[in-house]
């Protein structure tokens, strides 16, 4: 009888070591894209001014996008790296009540474009997530934030097929296909962005 651990005689073909790999990989091609950190830093200026000139931040998803989007809220509006005054950020994926009346009256595409219209006003930001690029309910959103004079920031991935780009005055596409790392690369960046924003908003003495 072998005295190799499960783990240890998978070797090379363990599932879970390949996919870390591929998750280094993938945050390694986005860190060394200049024009990926640069779209980064222009969203980060971008929510800078908007909460500024005292507007707001709205951001929507379905799936893993809605617990990022709620993620995100969370971190803006108590603290990422250190303590200061919350920051107005909203994720429109919390209130099922919200959710499921929109749902049921106007359907499930319009859930987040019903949000916006409502809550979002000129000179607000709309961060919408969609893995794909394609999710109905984002895309609808969008264009109902645009209409509305919300700036608009895209979160999608390499493979988004040109819905959600027209849309976004700033788009974020993370450097693969896969859903999972796609993800990954999100929270990064939305990390990133927001220890951005506060650093400017909130500057400290050194």
């Amino acid at each position: 009888m072998s005295s190799r651990s499960p783990v240890e005689s998978r070797g090379q073909n363990d599932p879970v070591a390949e996919h870390f790999r591929r998750s280094c990989e993938t945050l390694s091609r986005a860190a060394n894209d200049p024009d990926l950190r640069a779209e980064i830093h222009a969203i980060a200026d971008t929510i800078t001014a908007a909460f500024r000139a005292g507007h707001k931040l709205l951001i929507a998803g379905n799936g893993g996008s809605a617990a990022d989007a709620q993620h995100i809220a969370g971190e803006f509006l108590s603290r990422l790296n250190f303590d200061r005054n919350p920051l107005p950020a909203i994720a429109l994926t919390t209130d099922s009540s919200v959710l499921t009346a929109i749902g049921n009256d106007y359907g499930f595409d319009r859930t987040f474009e019903r949000q916006v219209r409502g809550l979002g006003q000129p000179g607000d930001v709309f961060i919408a997530i969609s893995t794909s690029g394609r999710s109905p309910n984002v895309i609808a959103a969008l264009q109902a934030a645009r209409e509305t004079g919300l700036t608009t920031i895209g979160f999608t991935g390499s493979g988004a097929n040109g819905l959600i780009q027209p849309l976004c005055d700033h788009c974020l596409a993370a450097p693969t296909e896969e859903t999972p790392l796609i993800q990954q690369i999100h929270i990064v960046a939305a990390h990133a962005i927001c220890g951005l924003v506060e650093g400017s908003l909130f500057p400290r003495a050194k």
